[in-house]
């Protein structure tokens, strides 16, 4: 279960701009994560309240916003949702892709005091 590693990732973080920011609290975490970045959603929610305990996130509402996968086809330029990265174009059926979002996993914003 990676996603308690994850998860202190964005603990150290949300630590290490709140320290630059001279702040004394988080308020707000806003995350984005791709359907395609390897998170497990319910491992996440599962680990995060372990992840966040006696940290500057303990008390912060998390926000996620969940990045649908995109891919572009190689050989008809289509333009298409994947949900597994061995989808194949909905076109002409080719695996020849380039997935051009949904691999996100990221800090979007801190909301702090």
């Amino acid at each position: 279960m990676h996603e308690l590693s994850v998860a202190i990732g964005i603990v150290r973080i949300a630590e290490n701009e709140t320290k630059k920011a001279h702040a004394k609290k988080v308020e707000k975490i806003a995350l984005e994560i791709g359907t395609l970045a390897g998170i497990a959603f319910d491992s996440l929610d599962f680990v995060w309240p372990v992840a966040v305990k006696d940290t500057i996130l303990e008390h912060a509402k998390r926000e996620i916003t969940i990045i649908q996968a995109k891919a572009k086809c190689i050989d008809c330029d289509t333009i298409f949702n994947v949900d597994n990265f061995y989808d194949a174009c909905p076109i002409c059926s080719s695996n020849f892709k380039s997935i051009i979002q949904g691999k996100e996993l990221r800090v979007k914003s801190l909301e702090i005091v």
